[in-house]
C-alpha cells in the first residue's frame, strides 16, 4: 500500500476497513469534552468490549437465581465453563483443543508448567532466556533454579549484537550449539515485550531439540497479536495472558498451550487439585488421583466463572472478526504508523521494532534520544495513551479491534508536535 500523510487519507482507509465497525463493540474512553481518547496501550491492557458487562451479568443473575444449582442448570452450567473457552482460544494461538486451557495468571502458569518440564540434573540445568526478558520471567526462571539447588548464575541470555536492540536467531544456535549438553530448558519471549520482535518460534524449537532441550514460550505479547501457530511450531509448552490483545480485564486468567506429543505422558510430575483429576470420577471425592489428558492435565482448582465470562465476550467477539482479518489490518495500521514516524524529520527519534511484518506484531517501539518521562507524561495530557519503558521508549500498539487509522494519524501528529 501507498501511505500519504495526510488526515484525508487516514479517513479514507478507515472507510475502507471492513473491521472498522468492531470499533463500536468497544467502550473507548473519553476526555472531558466526550472526545474518544488515542489509546495505544492495548498491549498493556485492552479495552473493554461493550459485551462483557452482559455476559458478567448472566452469571450474576444465574448466581442469584440458582445458587449451587447454577454449577449444572446455570445458562451456561459452571462446572465445565472453561470448555467453552478452549476451541476459540485453540484458533487464536494456532493450538488443537486437546492442547489448550485457561486457567490461573501468566507466572503461576509458567511455574507450573516448570514443575514437568524444567527437570535439570547435575549435568543439565541451565536455562536461556532471552536478555531483556520481562523482569516476572527471569525472578520465575531464576527461583526455579533456586529451587533445584543451582544458582541464578546458571541463566544463560540470549543477547542482540554490540549496538543492536534486536535478537538475532543465529546467536542463540551458537549458544545450544556450544552449550547445549548442559541446557535444560530454553523460556523464551515469543514477542518481547520491550521491542515488539516476533521470533520464530519453529526455528527455537528445532534449535532447542537438537540438544535435548524443553522449548517453552511466554506469549503475553503474542496472543491476539500474532498467530504464532504453536502446534505446528512444535515448542513444548507456552503460557499467555488474556487482558492485553485479548481484552479480558485488569489481572484475568492466562492461557496454556502444552504441545500434543505430551498429551498422554501421565507420568510427567506435576502439582494436583481436583480439576486435573478425570472428570468422570471426580466427584467421587475418595478416588486416588487420576490425572486428565492433555492441557486440561495441569490444571488445579475449579474455574472463577465471572473472571472467565469476561474472556468468553473477547473470545466470541475475536472468533466473529477472525485472526486473519485482524493480522491484515494489523500489518496496514501499523504499516502506516511506521511510516508516519518515518516522516518526522529529526534524527532524536527512531523506530527499533523490526520493519518486516513477520517479525512484528502491532506493537512498535519508538526510541527518542535526549526523551525522558516527560514527554509520556506530555502525551498523557493530550490523551494520548501510550507506555514509557525506561530509559527513552515509548510502546505504542495500534490495535486492531479498535484502533483506527485516523487515531494512528493524530497521535504522530501530537507526537511530532511535542518534538
Amino acid at each position: 500500500m501507498k501511505y500519504q500523510n495526510n488526515l484525508a487519507f487516514a479517513k479514507q482507509q478507515d472507510k475502507e476497513d471492513t473491521l472498522s465497525y468492531v470499533r463500536n463493540r468497544f467502550h473507548i474512553p473519553k476526555d472531558e469534552n466526550g472526545n474518544d481518547w488515542l489509546y495505544f496501550t492495548g498491549n498493556s491492557l485492552g479495552l473493554q468490549p461493550k459485551s462483557t458487562k452482559e455476559y458478567i451479568n448472566q452469571e450474576l443473575d444465574d448466581w442469584a437465581n440458582l445458587g449451587v444449582e447454577g454449577h449444572f442448570e446455570a445458562k451456561n452450567p459452571w462446572l465445565n465453563y472453561h470448555e467453552l473457552l478452549t476451541d476459540k482460544m485453540a484458533k487464536i494461538v494456532g493450538a488443537k483443543p486437546v492442547e489448550v486451557v485457561v486457567m490461573n495468571t501468566l507466572t503461576a502458569n509458567l511455574h507450573l508448567l516448570m514443575v514437568s518440564f524444567y527437570r535439570p540434573t547435575k549435568s543439565k540445568y541451565k536455562i536461556v532466556i532471552e536478555s531483556d526478558a520481562f523482569p516476572s520471567d527471569r525472578y520465575a526462571v531464576q527461583s526455579q533454579l533456586k529451587f533445584h539447588g543451582f544458582s541464578e548464575e546458571d541463566v544463560i541470555e540470549w543477547k542482540p549484537r554490540e549496538g543492536e536492540y534486536l535478537l538475532n536467531i543465529e546467536d542463540l544456535e551458537t549458544i545450544v550449539s556450544k552449550q547445549g549438553d548442559e541446557i535444560a530448558l530454553l523460556l523464551i519471549g515469543g514477542v518481547n515485550y520491550y521491542t515488539g520482535q516476533f521470533l520464530d518460534l519453529k526455528k527455537i524449537a528445532a534449535i532447542g531439540h537438537s540438544k535435548n532441550c524443553i522449548v517453552g514460550i511466554d506469549l503475553a505479547h503474542g496472543a491476539g497479536n500474532v498467530q504464532p501457530n504453536l502446534h505446528d511450531s512444535g515448542v513444548d509448552f507456552a503460557a499467555w495472558c488474556t487482558y492485553k490483545y485479548l481484552n479480558s480485564g485488569p489481572g484475568s486468567l492466562g492461557g496454556v498451550f502444552v504441545h500434543e506429543k505430551h498429551a498422554k505422558k501421565k507420568e510427567l510430575p506435576r502439582f494436583a487439585g481436583w480439576w486435573n483429576h478425570n472428570k468422570e470420577t471426580r466427584f467421587n471425592m475418595r478416588m486416588p488421583f487420576d490425572v486428565m489428558e492433555g492441557a486440561e492435565g495441569w490444571q488445579l482448582s475449579n474455574p472463577p466463572i465471572l473472571s472467565m465470562a469476561a474472556i468468553k465476550a473477547s473470545l466470541d467477539l475475536f472468533d466473529e472478526v477472525g485472526m486473519d482479518a485482524l493480522i491484515e489490518k494489523s500489518e496496514k495500521l501499523t504499516g502506516y504508523f511506521e511510516y508516519l514516524i518515518n516522516e518526522i524529520d529529526s534524527d532524536d527519534i527512531k523506530i527499533i521494532t523490526p520493519s518486516n511484518p513477520n517479525e512484528r506484531g502491532c506493537q512498535l517501539s519508538i526510541q527518542v534520544k535526549n526523551a525522558d518521562k516527560s514527554l509520556h507524561k506530555k502525551l498523557t495530557e493530550k490523551h494520548v495513551i501510550t507506555d514509557w519503558r525506561e530509559p527513552n521508549v515509548i510502546r505504542c500498539a495500534p490495535t486492531p479491534m479498535y484502533t483506527s487509522f485516523e487515531d494512528v494519524y493524530q497521535m504522530v501528529s501530537i507526537l511530532k508536535g511535542l518534538l
